[in-house]
Protein backbone atom coordinates (compact mmCIF):
# COMPACT_ATOMS: atom_id res chain seq x y z
CA UNK A 1 0.00 0.00 0.00
CA UNK A 2 1.47 3.09 -0.66
CA UNK A 3 1.71 6.37 1.19
CA UNK A 4 -2.13 8.00 1.72
CA UNK A 5 -3.19 11.35 -0.16
CA UNK A 6 -2.30 12.44 3.54
CA UNK A 7 0.67 11.94 3.80
CA UNK A 8 3.13 15.12 4.36
CA UNK A 9 6.62 15.32 2.34
CA UNK A 10 8.55 12.97 3.24
CA UNK A 11 11.44 15.47 3.69
CA UNK A 12 11.76 17.18 7.03
CA UNK A 13 11.76 20.98 7.35
CA UNK A 14 14.72 20.34 10.10
CA UNK A 15 16.75 17.08 10.24
CA UNK A 16 19.04 18.20 12.54
CA UNK A 17 17.66 17.27 16.15
CA UNK A 18 17.48 19.75 18.53
CA UNK A 19 18.15 20.06 22.39
CA UNK A 20 15.80 18.23 24.85
CA UNK A 21 15.03 20.21 28.25
CA UNK A 22 15.06 16.30 30.21
CA UNK A 23 17.38 15.21 32.98
CA UNK A 24 19.07 12.88 31.64
CA UNK A 25 22.90 12.33 32.12
CA UNK A 26 24.98 15.37 30.78
CA UNK A 27 27.68 15.14 28.50
CA UNK A 28 30.97 15.14 30.59
CA UNK A 29 33.25 18.13 29.08
CA UNK A 30 36.21 16.31 31.35
CA UNK A 31 36.07 13.02 29.04
CA UNK A 32 36.78 15.50 25.90
CA UNK A 33 34.99 15.85 22.74
CA UNK A 34 34.16 11.69 20.28
CA UNK A 35 35.82 12.11 16.88
CA UNK A 36 34.31 14.83 14.63
CA UNK A 37 30.18 14.18 13.42
CA UNK A 38 30.15 11.96 10.50
CA UNK A 39 27.97 12.84 8.10
CA UNK A 40 24.26 11.82 8.19
CA UNK A 41 23.47 9.09 5.29
CA UNK A 42 19.80 8.91 3.39
CA UNK A 43 18.00 5.75 3.45
CA UNK A 44 14.90 5.49 0.52
CA UNK A 45 12.40 2.86 -0.12
CA UNK A 46 10.75 3.10 -3.62
CA UNK A 47 8.18 0.70 -4.34
CA UNK A 48 9.40 -1.51 -1.67
CA UNK A 49 7.62 -4.72 -0.46
CA UNK A 50 9.32 -6.23 2.48
CA UNK A 51 8.96 -9.46 4.55
CA UNK A 52 10.01 -12.94 3.70
CA UNK A 53 9.82 -15.20 0.52
CA UNK A 54 5.91 -16.19 0.64
CA UNK A 55 5.04 -13.70 3.57
CA UNK A 56 4.88 -9.76 2.71
CA UNK A 57 4.48 -7.93 5.80
CA UNK A 58 4.52 -4.39 3.62
CA UNK A 59 4.10 -4.02 0.26
CA UNK A 60 4.12 -0.95 -1.87
CA UNK A 61 6.69 1.52 0.23
CA UNK A 62 7.66 4.68 -0.71
CA UNK A 63 9.75 6.49 1.93
CA UNK A 64 12.68 8.83 2.05
CA UNK A 65 14.41 9.29 5.37
CA UNK A 66 17.09 12.55 5.32
CA UNK A 67 20.31 12.64 6.47
CA UNK A 68 20.78 13.10 9.96
CA UNK A 69 17.01 13.03 10.96
CA UNK A 70 15.40 11.32 13.91
CA UNK A 71 12.32 9.33 12.15
CA UNK A 72 10.12 7.25 14.87
CA UNK A 73 8.07 4.78 13.54
CA UNK A 74 4.51 3.21 15.23
CA UNK A 75 1.82 0.83 14.28
CA UNK A 76 0.19 -1.56 15.75
CA UNK A 77 1.92 -5.28 17.11
CA UNK A 78 2.58 -7.35 13.89
CA UNK A 79 2.36 -4.40 11.01
CA UNK A 80 5.99 -4.86 10.00
CA UNK A 81 7.79 -2.47 11.99
CA UNK A 82 11.07 -4.77 12.91
CA UNK A 83 10.41 -5.85 9.15
CA UNK A 84 11.02 -2.26 8.11
CA UNK A 85 14.21 -1.90 10.82
CA UNK A 86 15.82 -5.14 9.60
CA UNK A 87 15.61 -4.36 5.71
CA UNK A 88 17.18 -1.24 6.42
CA UNK A 89 20.06 -2.97 8.25
CA UNK A 90 20.41 -5.19 5.35
CA UNK A 91 19.69 -8.09 7.67
CA UNK A 92 16.58 -8.69 4.75
CA UNK A 93 16.37 -8.47 0.89
CA UNK A 94 13.48 -6.67 0.07
CA UNK A 95 11.07 -8.94 -1.55
CA UNK A 96 10.48 -6.14 -4.73
CA UNK A 97 11.08 -2.85 -5.70
CA UNK A 98 14.24 -0.78 -4.17
CA UNK A 99 15.96 0.35 -1.13
CA UNK A 100 18.85 2.69 -1.68
CA UNK A 101 21.35 4.51 1.01
CA UNK A 102 22.48 7.55 -0.71
CA UNK A 103 21.27 6.42 -3.68
CA UNK A 104 23.47 3.36 -4.48
CA UNK A 105 21.09 -0.60 -3.82
CA UNK A 106 21.42 -1.45 -0.44
CA UNK A 107 22.42 -4.98 -0.53
CA UNK A 108 23.35 -5.88 3.02
CA UNK A 109 25.03 -4.96 6.34
CA UNK A 110 27.55 -2.39 7.03
CA UNK A 111 29.31 -0.53 9.69
CA UNK A 112 27.44 2.30 8.26
CA UNK A 113 24.50 1.28 9.94
CA UNK A 114 24.15 0.03 13.44
CA UNK A 115 21.18 -1.76 15.12
CA UNK A 116 19.72 -1.55 18.59
CA UNK A 117 17.82 -3.66 20.15
CA UNK A 118 15.38 -4.22 23.30
CA UNK A 119 17.45 -6.52 24.15
CA UNK A 120 20.69 -4.71 25.61
CA UNK A 121 22.82 -7.75 23.73
CA UNK A 122 26.18 -6.89 25.76
CA UNK A 123 28.77 -9.34 25.93
CA UNK A 124 28.65 -10.81 29.83
CA UNK A 125 32.11 -11.33 29.74
CA UNK A 126 33.33 -8.02 28.98
CA UNK A 127 33.32 -4.92 30.88
CA UNK A 128 30.89 -2.16 29.67
CA UNK A 129 34.13 -0.46 28.28
CA UNK A 130 35.44 -3.50 26.79
CA UNK A 131 31.86 -3.91 25.16
CA UNK A 132 32.09 -0.37 24.10
CA UNK A 133 35.11 -0.77 22.49
CA UNK A 134 33.70 -3.60 20.40
CA UNK A 135 33.09 -2.03 17.35
CA UNK A 136 36.41 -0.28 17.30
CA UNK A 137 38.21 -3.05 18.15
CA UNK A 138 36.46 -4.98 14.66
CA UNK A 139 37.47 -1.87 12.80
CA UNK A 140 41.83 -2.49 13.70
CA UNK A 141 41.73 0.87 15.91
CA UNK A 142 44.92 0.44 18.52
CA UNK A 143 43.63 -0.70 21.75
CA UNK A 144 44.91 2.74 23.55
CA UNK A 145 42.93 4.69 21.10
CA UNK A 146 40.19 2.22 21.39
CA UNK A 147 39.84 2.52 25.39
CA UNK A 148 40.29 5.98 25.14
CA UNK A 149 37.07 6.57 22.92
CA UNK A 150 34.91 4.10 24.68
CA UNK A 151 35.51 5.91 28.09
CA UNK A 152 34.38 9.06 26.39
CA UNK A 153 31.40 7.04 25.25
CA UNK A 154 30.87 6.14 28.74
CA UNK A 155 31.53 9.57 30.21
CA UNK A 156 28.87 11.11 27.99
CA UNK A 157 25.84 8.37 28.75
CA UNK A 158 26.79 9.21 32.92
CA UNK A 159 28.69 5.73 32.77
CA UNK A 160 32.14 6.70 32.92
CA UNK A 161 32.96 5.61 36.90
CA UNK A 162 31.81 2.09 35.96
CA UNK A 163 34.26 1.04 32.88
CA UNK A 164 35.45 -1.65 34.78
CA UNK A 165 32.40 -3.45 36.06
CA UNK A 166 30.27 -6.25 34.03
CA UNK A 167 27.23 -6.06 32.39
CA UNK A 168 25.03 -8.05 34.97
CA UNK A 169 25.97 -5.23 38.05
CA UNK A 170 24.50 -2.66 36.49
CA UNK A 171 20.75 -1.91 36.13
CA UNK A 172 19.14 -2.62 33.17
CA UNK A 173 18.66 0.92 32.11
CA UNK A 174 22.23 1.75 32.76
CA UNK A 175 23.20 -1.72 30.47
CA UNK A 176 20.87 0.21 27.54
CA UNK A 177 22.85 2.80 27.81
CA UNK A 178 25.87 0.86 27.00
CA UNK A 179 24.60 -0.33 23.95
CA UNK A 180 24.07 3.04 23.04
CA UNK A 181 27.17 4.05 23.75
CA UNK A 182 28.19 1.03 21.46
CA UNK A 183 26.56 1.64 18.95
CA UNK A 184 27.53 5.52 18.69
CA UNK A 185 31.43 4.80 19.54
CA UNK A 186 31.59 3.04 15.78
CA UNK A 187 30.71 6.17 14.12
CA UNK A 188 28.02 5.15 12.01
CA UNK A 189 25.62 7.23 9.84
CA UNK A 190 22.42 5.38 10.81
CA UNK A 191 21.24 4.36 13.97
CA UNK A 192 18.49 1.46 13.96
CA UNK A 193 16.72 1.50 16.89
CA UNK A 194 13.76 -1.52 17.64
CA UNK A 195 12.06 -0.67 20.25
CA UNK A 196 15.23 -0.21 22.94
CA UNK A 197 13.20 1.60 25.57
CA UNK A 198 10.65 -1.00 25.57
CA UNK A 199 11.44 -2.57 28.60
CA UNK A 200 12.15 -0.18 30.90
CA UNK A 201 10.04 1.81 33.55
CA UNK A 202 8.45 4.88 32.97
CA UNK A 203 10.62 6.90 34.77
CA UNK A 204 14.18 5.09 33.64
CA UNK A 205 12.25 5.18 30.02
CA UNK A 206 11.69 9.16 30.12
CA UNK A 207 15.60 9.35 31.31
CA UNK A 208 16.73 7.46 28.27
CA UNK A 209 14.69 9.40 25.99
CA UNK A 210 16.61 12.77 27.24
CA UNK A 211 19.55 10.71 26.77
CA UNK A 212 19.21 9.89 23.24
CA UNK A 213 18.34 13.29 22.12
CA UNK A 214 21.48 14.63 23.89
CA UNK A 215 24.19 12.45 22.89
CA UNK A 216 22.90 12.43 19.30
CA UNK A 217 23.81 16.22 19.29
CA UNK A 218 26.55 16.51 16.96
CA UNK A 219 26.84 13.14 15.81
CA UNK A 220 25.53 13.87 11.96
CA UNK A 221 23.56 10.41 12.67
CA UNK A 222 20.23 8.89 10.85
CA UNK A 223 17.99 7.76 13.07
CA UNK A 224 15.16 5.64 12.57
CA UNK A 225 13.41 4.20 16.02
CA UNK A 226 10.59 1.92 16.07
CA UNK A 227 8.18 2.20 19.13
CA UNK A 228 4.78 1.20 20.38
CA UNK A 229 4.38 4.34 22.57
CA UNK A 230 2.90 7.36 20.56
CA UNK A 231 4.16 9.61 22.96
CA UNK A 232 7.66 8.60 22.72
CA UNK A 233 7.47 8.75 18.82
CA UNK A 234 6.05 12.70 19.33
CA UNK A 235 9.14 13.64 21.32
CA UNK A 236 11.80 11.92 19.92
CA UNK A 237 10.74 12.21 15.87
CA UNK A 238 11.33 14.98 13.66
CA UNK A 239 8.97 12.66 11.57
CA UNK A 240 6.33 10.22 12.29
CA UNK A 241 5.53 7.09 9.96
CA UNK A 242 2.69 5.40 10.90
CA UNK A 243 2.29 1.73 9.55
CA UNK A 244 -0.93 -0.49 9.22
CA UNK A 245 -2.01 -3.80 8.15
CA UNK A 246 0.62 -4.18 4.43
CA UNK A 247 1.67 -0.88 4.19
CA UNK A 248 2.61 2.66 5.26
CA UNK A 249 -0.68 5.09 5.99
CA UNK A 250 0.99 8.38 6.56
CA UNK A 251 4.48 10.30 7.33
CA UNK A 252 3.67 13.31 9.70
CA UNK A 253 6.01 16.52 10.73
CA UNK A 254 6.14 16.59 14.41
CA UNK A 255 6.25 20.01 15.80
CA UNK A 256 8.89 21.28 17.74
CA UNK A 257 10.59 22.49 20.20
CA UNK A 258 11.18 18.89 21.75
CA UNK A 259 9.92 19.62 25.14
CA UNK A 260 8.23 17.22 27.42
CA UNK A 261 5.71 20.30 28.44
CA UNK A 262 4.94 20.46 24.65
CA UNK A 263 2.80 17.37 25.61
CA UNK A 264 -0.36 19.94 26.13
CA UNK A 265 1.02 22.17 22.86
CA UNK A 266 -2.45 22.80 20.77
CA UNK A 267 -0.39 21.11 17.85
CA UNK A 268 1.28 18.38 19.59
CA UNK A 269 -2.33 17.24 21.00
CA UNK A 270 -4.12 17.76 17.29
CA UNK A 271 -1.15 15.50 15.99
CA UNK A 272 -1.50 12.59 18.95
CA UNK A 273 -5.12 12.65 18.09
CA UNK A 274 -4.51 12.29 14.24
CA UNK A 275 -1.76 9.83 14.80
CA UNK A 276 -3.97 7.91 16.73
CA UNK A 277 -6.86 8.00 14.80
CA UNK A 278 -5.27 6.85 11.26
CA UNK A 279 -3.67 3.83 13.66
CA UNK A 280 -7.10 2.82 14.53
CA UNK A 281 -6.74 3.16 18.01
Amino acid sequence: MSTSSETVSNTPSGAAPDASSGTGPKASSEAGAPAAPVRGTRLTLAGASLGRPGTTALDQVDLDIAPGEILTVVGPSGCGKSTLLRTLAGLLSPLAGEIAQDGHPLTGPSADRALVFQEDALLPWRTLRANVELPLAIRGMPGAERRRQAQTWLERVGLGSQARQLPHRVSGGQRQRVQLARALAGRPRAVLMDEPFGALDAQTRAGMQDLLVEVLQGTGATVVFVTHDVDEALFLGDRVALLGAGGLVAVRDIPRPRERGAYEAPARVALRRDVLTSLGT
